[in-house]
């Protein structure tokens, strides 16, 4: 694992460039809803709301089997579907001899399947759980922060999107000291990358 986070930033630290970024909030980035687009995994946790039917709602974990257990309905293989599919899968088995119109929805609370890599100048580089509207700043932390020799306004995230590879420049440093400054909210799979300033 260590080996291939390695790699990872030195392929990143190729691309980097020494001079400040442009404003990222600029740059045309997908926006859509990163928990609904990823499908779900052994070890996430959602919860589950039949409306109208408390006794049918509840929090859920994906077995290692990529199942759940559902009131009524059994054992509902949910792994590898995203969860506007599961909720769909539930409202059919529920119609089927159970409710006549049910309505469910789904809210992800841990997406422990899927990570986020923060790489390069922080104190403990590594991958870690991705979490609902994770943000670039949350990501540094979780990672111990930056080196003193990081530069801090220059974040590179490296994130593919139906197949295609982006690299956006992020000014992580104005984002925490500039309170006009919207945040960059990271998606699963993405890839933090901190270059060493330039001195």
């Amino acid at each position: 694992m260590l080996i291939r986070l390695a790699a990872l930033a030195a392929v990143l630290l190729l691309g980097c460039q020494a001079t400040a970024p442009p404003d990222y909030q600029h740059i045309k980035i997908d926006t859509g809803d990163a928990l609904q687009a990823a499908s779900v995994g052994e070890g996430d946790v959602f919860e589950i709301r039949v409306h109208g039917h408390k006794d049918l709602s509840g929090i859920h974990r994906v077995s290692p089997a990529g199942t759940i257990d559902f009131p009524l309905i059994g054992r509902v293989a949910v792994a590898g579907k995203r969860p506007s599919a599961i909720t769909d899968i539930i409202a059919e088995k529920l119609r089927d001899g159970y409710l006549r119109h049910p309505s469910v929805t789904i809210y992800v609370k841990e997406f422990n399947s899927k990570k986020v890599f923060v790489l390069g100048q922080v104190k403990k580089p590594g991958a870690f759980n991705f979490e609902d509207r994770m943000s670039i700043v949350q990501a540094i932390a979780v990672a111990g922060g930056f080196t003193p020799v990081a530069q801090k306004n220059y974040a590179i995230v490296k994130r593919v999107t139906d197949g295609a590879e982006k690299r956006i420049p992020v000014p992580v440093e104005k984002i925490i000291t500039d309170e006009k400054s919207r945040n960059f909210v990271l998606q699963p799979g993405d890839i933090v990358f901190v270059p060493e300033a330039v001195l």
